[in-house]
């Protein structure tokens, strides 16, 4: 008892240094939204979210505790084999530490993108910042000024509003999108093609995966 307790909070404190992380899957595919639709990259998807959107499509990644702690030169060996653009997502993957993964997987000469709500401190060495804020918990300052990406989704009108507020917090650089939640895209799709023909400072972006029926 005593020494898998000691096990246990061994592994814990590699998981607080991003050494080991809780590792929900792994999976090369193409992108589907924002900016780099349409091309190949491996996804690892990491457990853990405290962010709590009522509309996610990946609830059963909330919980770090049913994803198993993975050593990160585990999850680079598999990165590694696939493709030169590694996808970091969640979940949300701030909640960790991504020093020593993003460290790792640039050592190997890989592109490394995050898709993040930014809600916690801006860990890692990131070639894309992919920013999506929910209004339960925004964004720090620094991923405002970092991100190269702003990915709104558009479940009702007030996060029309919502959008254009995170807007103005963003760098001038930054590609603005708009995407509908997949379950009221019939709905807001009209609104959204409506409203980027009126401010063209934004795009629309689509879950063009699940169109096409690919993870």
């Amino acid at each position: 008892m005593y020494l898998c307790k000691l096990m246990k909070e061994e592994i814990q404190l590699l998981v607080d240094k991003g050494e080991m992380l809780p590792l929900m899957e792994e999976f090369y595919t193409i992108q589907g939204e924002g900016f780099h639709k349409g091309t190949a990259a491996y996804f690892v998807r990491i457990g853990g979210c405290d962010v709590g959107c009522h509309w996610c499509d990946v609830k059963e990644s909330w919980n770090a505790n049913l994803h198993p702690p993975t050593e990160i030169s585990k999850i680079v060996n598999n990165a590694k084999k696939y493709s030169n653009t590694i996808v970091i997502t969640g979940g949300e993957p701030l909640t960790w530490d991504m020093t020593a993964l993003t460290t790792q997987l640039k050592a190997e000469g890989l592109q490394i993108h995050i898709e993040t709500s930014g809600a916690y401190k801006l860990t890692g060495i990131w070639d894309w910042i992919c920013l999506s804020p929910k209004k339960m918990k925004l964004p720090t300052a620094e991923v405002y000024d970092k991100a190269q990406e702003l990915k709104m989704i558009i479940y009702n009108k007030d996060d029309f509003r919502f959008a254009e507020e995170q807007a103005a917090k963003v760098n001038k650089d930054c590609i603005l999108y708009l995407q509908p939640e997949w379950s009221k895209r019939e709905k807001v799709i009209p609104e959204i093609v409506e409203y980027v023909m009126k401010n063209p400072k934004w795009k629309v972006s689509l879950q063009t995966h699940k169109y096409l029926n690919i993870p």
